[in-house]
């Protein structure tokens, strides 16, 4: 007989009547307690037919009640009334003064699952961050995780719905390059992740998504939370599978994960429950990336770079336009832009990348931009782009002679013909440019400073207060004086974004956005995701409207269980601004776009945080200070005029 090790099951017997059952744990073993004619009973939890947890039964005309099915069991020995061969297991009990004690033979050491070599091959690879819940059909693969949690090679937020943590590790890609996992139960768990699976995707952000799945044995039944994850994410992926009971696991993994750096895509693997579950297979080992990934460094054509050349050295007016592609090469591209004196543009995405107190930075282009940047791209005689999108958001006029650098060649020349596509990736381009235009300077310093200043003129005399509240411009302009330098700013979609593009002067921040999607409540999800990323090496910081912090508001709940330092703005206008001015283009009735708000402050504070809400102008700035010097998680909200944008 195995040795048996003894658990306090009950501090007290009193706190089990007689006539009354009751689940406890012993260890890892579920145990249904029983109280039966003065004796107290240790039976397994588990019934015998469909696991029902019989714990959670009753004692009806002396026979323990399974409650999912009705079946009937002794309550003091757990055998089957009638000769039935479905009796439980039942173990030793003791009582030590007013406590209950059970034994349990002591476990064998666990023996690793399929789950564990392939969660051990993943943080292997560099995924050592994950977002999710742990549910039913998940927790052979949860369990794995937490193996590697207390390894120390890995970090689990569990959150409080799977669509924040797409969107958390999501905005953990955007920021690193790197991906993050996010984890969900079958059915309704996987399918709520599928929104920030799109925005990574669309955002060339590399994502690993991992669900659980119903038991193989009942797929195709309409099994309860049975979907068909592999068809469901078709779209949303690049690769994207099933795992079975004799797949190459290790294998399997790495190729998904390969799959998300080399594409920078999305990656999707379920689990079925008794596959995660499975011993590995003799033999079996985690893999590593050890010789698996090549160098990116590849090199632009010859014949490409020698047109590219001779557009640059007959330009009298070059200027660059860098989008998010290009956020982890800027130095080189601001050294190369001191060299020629032109002007800097960036795409909305890339908001940041350049700062607008650098003598060459102008800004924004389109929608979201400032008349700097679109005036320089209508006086330039040549467009030099580094890895933007050319999304029509943006506006990139294709009447310029354009030279393009994109890591992709899908995504030269994707939306219109370019005058040079250079395919190569941006610092190893440079490196072959610099030399032959190293002399040639422009000296458009002069004209920068003067576009500046008369756009500085501009949004002096938009910023003011008014009886029904803050305008936008006055958040932004209290945000550009106190947020750090060094931070981290999510966004979210709608007016109070558009504004943030225009209003807010960024130096050395980095900014965060939903940009091919726009998905709404993106900001605080992946604002929790930089904060995984970052942890106190950088200030987070977060910007929504309310109707998007409305979206995911709960994890503020998150952010104060993980004690997350993450500073959150809400702009509070009551209001769908952004489509009530949409409809007024459409010519159509402004209809449905009003919104019934809590307190965002007070809710805030209900979870532990600090919360402060501004109605004044006079306050806004002390406000934003207490915000920036509190250590914890934060939440300022904003009663801002919906017209003030």
């Amino acid at each position: 007989m195995k040795n048996q090790k003894w658990y306090k099951v009950l501090d007290n017997r009193k706190m089990l009547p007689e006539g009354r059952v009751q689940t406890v744990t012993a260890g890892h073993q579920g145990i249904c307690l029983t109280h039966y004619k003065g004796k107290f009973s240790a039976l397994d939890n588990k019934c015998p037919h469909q696991g029902g947890p019989l714990g959670e039964g009753t004692i009806e005309n002396g026979m323990l009640r399974c409650p999912w099915h009705g079946w009937d069991f002794d309550p003091c020995n757990g055998q089957s009334p009638g000769g039935f061969d479905d009796g439980i297991k039942n173990f030793e009990v003791k009582e030590e003064g007013d406590a209950i004690y059970v034994a349990i033979p002591e476990e064998a050491p666990h023996k690793e699952t399929i789950s564990d070599v392939m969660i051990e091959t993943m943080v292997n690879w560099g995924i050592d961050t994950v977002f999710g819940m742990v549910g039913h059909s998940n927790l052979a693969v949860a369990d794995a995780m937490k193996r590697q949690e207390e390894k120390g090679k890995l970090q689990f937020f569990g959150i409080r719905h799977e669509g924040a943590a797409a969107f958390a590790a999501s905005g953990y890609a955007k920021l690193t390059g790197k991906p993050a996992a996010c984890f969900g139960i079958a059915g309704p768990g996987a399918t709520n992740m599928y929104t920030g699976m799109w925005d990574a995707k669309v955002d060339r952000a590399p994502l690993l998504a991992l669900s659980g799945q119903v038991n193989t044995q009942v797929v195709g039944t309409g099994a309860f939370q049975e979907v068909d994850l592999v068809k469901a994410f078709d779209s949303v992926t690049q690769f994207n599978h099933a795992v079975h009971l004799n797949s190459n696991h290790s294998e399997l993994m790495s190729l998904a994960i390969k799959t998300a750096l080399i594409k920078r895509d999305v990656v999707h693997l379920t689990f079925p429950d008794e596959v995660a579950f499975t011993e590995k297979p003799e033999n079996a080992k985690a893999q590593t990336p050890e010789n698996r990934l090549t160098p990116f460094n590849i090199s632009p054509p010859k014949e490409m770079v020698d047109e590219a050349l001779n557009l640059l050295n007959t330009a009298k007016r070059p200027v660059i336009i860098v989008g998010h592609g290009a956020r982890f090469q800027m130095d080189a591209i601001i050294a190369y832009a001191e060299i020629l004196n032109c002007p800097v543009i960036t795409t909305f995405k890339a908001k940041g990348l350049i700062a607008d107190n650098h003598p060459l930075g102008c800004g924004v282009l389109g929608r979201s931009g400032t008349p700097i940047a679109s005036w320089f791209m209508n006086e330039s005689d040549v467009l030099l782009v580094f890895g933007a999108s050319f999304s029509n958001h943006t506006g990139i006029t294709p009447k310029k002679p354009i030279i393009q650098v994109d890591f992709d060649p899908m995504a030269l020349s994707k939306h219109h013909k370019v005058d040079v596509a250079l395919w190569g990736e941006i610092s190893e381009t440079l490196k072959l440019i610099i030399p032959q235009t190293k002399n040639k300077s422009t000296n458009q310093r002069a004209e920068i400073e003067k576009r500046w200043s008369l756009w500085k003129e501009e949004k002096e005399s938009r910023l003011k207060d008014c009886g029904d509240g803050l305008s936008s411009i006055s958040v932004f302009d209290a945000m550009n004086k106190i947020v750090p330098e060094d931070a981290v700013i999510a966004v979210d979609v709608g007016n109070n974004t558009y504004s943030f593009g225009r209003y807010f002067e960024p130096t050395n921040q980095s900014v965060l956005m939903s940009g091919y999607l726009g998905s709404i409540g993106f900001a605080l999800p992946a604002a929790m995701g930089a904060w995984a990323a970052e942890g106190d090496k950088r200030p987070i910081w977060s910007v929504s409207g309310d109707a998007g912090l409305g979206q995911y508001l709960a994890e503020i709940n998150t952010l104060v269980k993980y004690n997350m330092n993450i500073k959150h703005i809400v702009l509070n206008n009551s209001e769908l601004g952004k489509i009530s001015k949409e409809q007024r283009a459409a010519e159509v009735d402004v209809w449905q776009t009003s919104l019934t708000n809590p307190s965002f402050a007070k809710y805030a504070e209900n979870c532990g945080a600090l919360g402060i809400r501004v109605e004044k102008l006079e306050d806004l700035i002390p406000a934003m200070k207490k915000l920036n010097e509190y250590n914890g998680p934060a939440l300022l909200e904003v009663i801002t005029d919906v017209n003030l944008i």
